[in-house]
């Protein structure tokens, strides 16, 4: 073979091996494609969109409409695009229009607004009329967009509310009015639910309120268990305790402290049994305050079994809102009750450890800890 045949043959490997590349490379990338296609996934809306050779029909990753044969199947980054190669937009998924899910999101907002804005919290049926949809339809989609119902985001916005109109009028009784209450007997019982304690005494910085506490020694360091008349309220970890103390009393500024007593030397105790490992639960009652859907979020978090583990993306998913994972780890930031309502057991969704209140040594601790007493 001579020297230019040579130099032919060696180029045309070196063409052929470049273009197995590129179409390895575009492969994969059409795969992943066309997985999100085969799950639907919403999520994938706005990054691509597929088209179908056969009808000549473009949609969205999410369309509804009857999968079509993958051999059938091409890509292209934008609606604008498949539509300059012929291919007609969907009527079922309008990709070239505003996503299914961006409307429901405008929906909602628009929905928060007009209870945001209303004197007294509107009715599912007023809510359903005024976003041109039914009841049903209405719940449905708050729940999955909020985490939590039209009701009870109209009840969270009453006691925002209701905290700002204690702060501010010079009465409890002209603060029930001004939060919107048509009777001061609701007002009174809907006070202490969502504050934990009575309007008066919310009013005047838990003034009144006895608040029982301690501090141990514990394998993580220092814990601090607090409990009012209702049950622990707080149990936090740490290196210092007059550290803990210090942040227990700004939570509650006015609030009476008493140092532990051989009663509640006893509850201090199973508290450092449970952090230690060496108790599974804490079988004491929980004074758990935070919004509706925090309590929502810690509710679902007491269910995770020990020595287990949950991502937040299925967490939200779990308390009814698949799109709030980003809510439900704030919620877990903010959760003042450590181990006994086990945020430490929510991982990322590839099972890396995340974020910890108390410090990731700690939540990696307990996490060893669990599974091997599983």
């Amino acid at each position: 073979m001579s020297e230019f045949d040579r130099k032919n043959r060696d180029d045309a490997r070196r063409a052929i091996g470049s273009v197995a590349v590129m179409k390895t490379t575009r492969t994969r990338g059409d795969d992943t494609k066309w997985r999100a296609v085969v799950e639907r996934d919403a999520a994938a809306d706005g990054t691509f969109v597929f088209a179908v050779r056969t009808t000549k029909i473009h949609c969205r990753p999410s369309c509804g409409a009857r999968r079509p044969k993958r051999t059938n199947v091409v890509f292209f980054a934008s609606s604008a695009a498949a539509a300059a190669s012929g291919y007609r937009a969907c009527k079922r998924c309008r990709p070239d229009g505003a996503s299914p899910a961006s409307e429901r999101d405008r929906i909602v907002q628009q929905v928060c607004r007009r209870i945001e804005s209303a004197e007294k919290p509107p009715t599912l049926r007023e809510l359903a009329s005024f976003a041109g949809s039914s009841p049903f339809h209405l719940q449905r989609v708050f729940r999955a967009a909020m985490g939590l119902s039209p009701r009870d985001y109209a009840a969270a916005v009453r006691a925002r509310r209701t905290r700002s109109a204690l702060r501010t009028e010079r009465t409890v009784t002209a603060a029930a009015f001004a939060a919107g209450y048509e009777s001061t007997s609701r007002f009174h019982a809907e006070a202490r639910r969502e504050l934990g304690m009575s309007a008066g005494r919310y009013r005047a910085n838990g003034a009144g309120e006895r608040i029982r506490f301690g501090t141990a020694a514990c394998s993580l360091g220092v814990v601090l268990a607090a409990a009012t008349e209702r049950g622990i309220c707080a149990i936090h970890l740490g290196d210092d305790a007059s550290e803990l103390e210090s942040e227990l009393r700004e939570r509650f500024v006015r609030a009476e402290f008493v140092a532990a007593d051989a009663a509640f030397s006893t509850t201090l105790a199973q508290v450092v049994a449970l952090v230690d490992g060496r108790r599974p639960t804490l079988d004491l009652p929980l004074d758990v305050r935070g919004t509706v859907f925090q309590r929502r979020v810690w509710r679902v978090l007491l269910e995770v079994p020990l020595g287990a583990t949950i991502g937040y993306r299925e967490l939200a998913r779990r308390i009814g809102a698949p799109r709030s994972a980003r809510a439900v780890a704030a919620a877990c930031a903010q959760n003042t009750i450590a181990v006994a309502v086990p945020c430490h057991r929510v991982v990322r969704s590839d099972g890396a450890m995340s974020g910890y209140r108390w410090g990731e040594g700690r939540k990696r601790t307990l996490l060893d800890r669990e599974k091997a007493n599983r």
